[in-house]
């Protein structure tokens, strides 16, 4: 039983990351039509809003709640999972995913009702946040030893404020040139 919850549990898990990483995508799409010609905007805005409808409600929050039941059904059939310290750390990774998934939702919102004020660099810089998340969490499983993991996850926050500063010097490079 535990391996076909397994597997479900990832599949859902790959399902999950992928609407996420494309919802984000579709944010920036969103974003950068408005700077277009009305006509552009006329076409393009309500098919990104219908895009991302879809994905949303079809795939990426259906995914996300199968992954919330069988994630705690794994841990209710392998209890001892929580008595191991990478797991308690993954679970706070996981929580943060959780608030990324919602203030993804929010963002979702406001620009269904074309009320967002972030731009598509701001969009650009937040789906790298996923990628953070899921890089974190895929080596804390993997690499279960506790001195692997700590400095796995070490790396990856250093990592993931070298590519934050990478963006914003891209940008403003980007910006002096034109």
């Amino acid at each position: 039983m535990y391996q076909a919850v397994l597997s479900l549990h990832i599949i859902f898990i790959v399902t999950w990351f992928a609407g996420l990483f494309y919802i984000v995508r579709l944010f920036v799409y969103q974003q950068e039509a408005v700077l277009k010609s009305e006509d552009e905007q006329k076409v393009l805005i309500p098919q990104y809003q219908l895009m991302s409808k879809r994905l949303w409600y079809g795939i990426t929050w259906p995914s996300f709640v199968l992954t919330a039941i069988l994630g705690p059904t794994l841990l209710y059939l392998r209890p001892g999972l929580l008595e191991l310290p990478y797991m308690h750390i993954k679970l706070a990774f996981v929580f943060g995913l959780f608030i990324y998934h919602f203030i993804c939702h929010s963002f979702f919102l406001k620009l269904q009702g074309g009320k967002t004020t972030k731009s598509g660099n701001f969009f650009r810089i937040w789906n790298e946040v996923a990628t953070l998340f899921l890089v974190a969490i895929v080596f804390l499983i993997v690499m279960k030893s506790q001195v692997n993991w700590i400095y796995g996850t070490l790396g990856f926050i250093a990592f993931g404020m070298v590519l934050m500063i990478a963006i914003k010097v891209y940008k403003s490079l980007r910006n002096k040139s034109n």
